[in-house]
């Protein structure tokens, strides 16, 4: 293009596949909808773009692949944005473009056509969530509105669903595809970033109820690693938005290979969701804060009892156990709310130790990978360095970092690791570190060790994580704050990283 006399202003590669595109439409003397469909024969990536012609303004050229793109439909007017969730102020009816389907949008019209000049018919969707959901409701920031949403959001996943009482969970993609999760040698999760620590929770669950062996990958690495994936692998992508790039590509890439694909999604309608054989939707409302916080809860609720029920059925979770799990589930929601009652003692911790440089956050067993969720939201709206491990890897070299200035967090609440924490406390006392602990009511020992406490109501250690991680979102969130940071959109992070 620069031998053709192209002048670039820039480093992107939008700049050169507009010039492309010109240049297309130059030679070939043919409309921008052509250019631009011969153009994307021709260049690789992912991409959304959005196009309009200076001689045609009524007209507007749109295509994706790989990166998300939703056209709601007005009266003789068209939105088009990355997710439904800034669409719904103006309707309720979207439509979900798929990969290398080019829309030619007018006022009245819309027209879907794939690379082959097809027109396709476009499927309307109807959103169901409404402009409240989008909106603070008083709160100050949307971070605090979807913390304090979770006993709903946690409900209103589990409810249709769930039935403690008729001791039946209901879930029928899941049940469509029960037989084959029963026969799977393995189960592969994958995810990035909050919804990756939510699959290592899973790991535990799904291994201790199902007995089936559970791998829990970065879709990032899973995608490039060349796996080994056999047919008849379970592949469960987890995903807030439905649109993660490394995820969507790397279920594709199992599903070639003969993987039966599990989607556990947020959004409606999303790529991954639509690229899943079956699956089941979190129900958590839209999520605008970019640090996740309902969303991981959603997801631990809709993957315990995705293993509940193929525990059961499998003959690896007897009945007694399995009812007890069912109403220990249902009782989630109150003891969530019953945290959020007073969050006093937790913007009191987090005012006292915002000025630490750097944190330590330590957990076994289930609540392990609360550990690093704790220290991700820490470091995601604080920008304080924190890092999360198994509390018995402290001797294997962390511990070295330990002074009377480092503050330590132990997720401490009663499990069959209980002992093992408080002994892990006990070694980080004696180098004079500053333990901050979450525990359960009554907790004399981790009492009597810790400098500071956060209290959470006592539950079953497969259920525990779904409480033991509501201070580490309410600490993160008040340590942003004392430290005066926008909590909702914390530097150089995006809520969705629909690209690679």
């Amino acid at each position: 293009l620069i031998k053709k006399g192209y002048v670039f202003h820039s480093d992107t590669d939008t700049e050169v596949l507009l010039n492309f595109i010109e240049d297309i439409q130059k030679n070939n003397n043919c409309p921008l909808e052509e250019a631009v469909r011969i153009a994307l024969k021709r260049i690789v990536g992912a991409y959304v773009i959005v196009l309009i012609d200076n001689e045609n303004p009524e007209t507007l050229i749109a295509a994706r692949k790989g990166s998300p793109l939703v056209i709601g439909i007005g009266k003789n007017e068209h939105f088009l944005a990355s997710d439904a969730s800034p669409i719904i102020e103006y309707t309720k009816e979207v439509v979900y473009v798929n990969d290398y389907e080019i829309a030619i949008i007018k006022p009245d019209e819309l027209i879907l056509k794939n690379l082959g000049n097809e027109r396709q018919t476009p499927f309307i969707t109807k959103l169901d969530m409404e402009l409240a959901a989008i909106e603070k409701g008083g709160y100050d920031h949307f971070m605090l509105k979807e913390i304090f949403e979770q006993p709903q959001t946690i409900f209103d996943c589990l409810r249709g669903r769930l039935d403690a009482d008729a001791g039946t969970i209901t879930m029928s993609g899941i049940e469509k595809y029960a037989d084959e999760i029963i026969a799977a040698n393995r189960i592969v999760m994958v995810a990035c970033g909050t919804s990756w620590h939510a699959g290592l929770v899973a790991e535990y669950i799904f291994e201790e109820l199902c007995r089936i062996n559970v791998e829990v990958e970065y879709a990032s690495e899973f995608r490039y690693r060349n796996p080994v994936i056999n047919k008849g692998d379970v592949i469960i992508a987890i995903s807030q938005s439905g649109e993660t790039a490394d995820t969507l590509v790397a279920i594709e890439n199992a599903k070639q290979k003969g993987a039966i694909i599990l989607g556990v999604v947020n959004v409606v309608g999303s790529s991954i969701a639509r690229a899943s054989h079956a699956g089941a939707y979190t129900h958590a409302g839209p999520e605008i804060g970019v640090a996740s916080t309902k969303a991981f809860t959603a997801q631990l609720a809709v993957l315990t009892m995705i293993a509940l029920k193929i525990g059961y059925k499998k003959g690896t979770l007897n009945h007694d156990r399995y009812l007890q799990l069912l109403k220990e589930l249902d009782a989630i929601p109150d003891k969530v709310a019953s945290i959020l009652q007073s969050t006093e003692a937790i913007q009191a911790i987090a005012e006292k130790y915002k000025d630490a440089p750097s944190s330590l956050f330590l957990g076994r067993g289930y609540n392990f990978p609360v550990a690093l969720e704790g220290a991700l939201k820490l470091k995601e709206i604080s920008y304080i360095h924190a890092e999360g491990y198994p509390a018995a890897e402290m001797k294997h070299g962390p511990i070295a970092l330990v002074d009377e200035s480092l503050p330590v967090v132990f997720i401490a609440t009663r499990d069959s690791f209980h002992e093992k924490v408080i002994s892990n406390m006990q070694e980080i006392k004696a180098r004079k570190g500053k333990i901050i602990a979450v525990i359960n009511e009554g907790d004399e020992q981790s009492l009597s060790l810790a400098d500071d406490v956060m209290v959470v109501p006592e539950a079953d250690e497969i259920m525990a994580p779904m409480l033991s991680v509501i201070p580490m979102q309410l600490w993160a969130y008040y340590t942003g704050l004392a430290k005066g940071l926008d909590v909702d959109k914390p530097r150089n992070l995006a809520k969705s990283v629909t690209v690679e």
